[in-house]
């Protein structure tokens, strides 16, 4: 069986491997993903200037519970309408690791749908 620690190390080598191939830039930053057990976090970073120009989370939005998929569904909401209010339209989606599924996936198709493209 695989503890958790064991799981977080692998998930840090995976997210690791996929940073050496991408990074964020001005005219298209990179949306981070960040999910713990009860919350999730996202953030539009800017790589070359290494600043985050938007965040949202399930802590910061006051959310009864973080860790389900209606929540990932606000967040990526949130997160999309603070970056278009920024003039951000295309952004590059890091997983951090994660597979694309359950709330990574939500978190990602509500982005899309509140008018980022990736």
């Amino acid at each position: 069986m695989i503890t958790q620690t064991k799981r977080n190390e692998i998930r840090q080598r995976i997210h690791a491997r996929i940073r050496a191939k991408m990074a964020g830039t001005a005219e298209r930053p990179r949306l981070n993903v960040y999910r713990s057990l009860n919350h999730i976090y996202a953030q539009v970073i800017d790589d070359q200037k290494g600043e985050t120009l938007v965040s949202a989370s399930s802590l910061g939005l006051k959310l009864k519970t973080g860790g389900n998929v209606a929540a990932a569904k606000e967040i990526g909401k949130a997160v999309a309408e603070q970056a278009v209010a920024k003039g951000i339209k295309q952004v590059v989606f890091d997983r951090g690791g994660y597979l694309y599924h359950g709330r990574v996936k939500a978190l990602a198709d509500a982005a899309r749908e509140a008018g980022l493209e990736f």
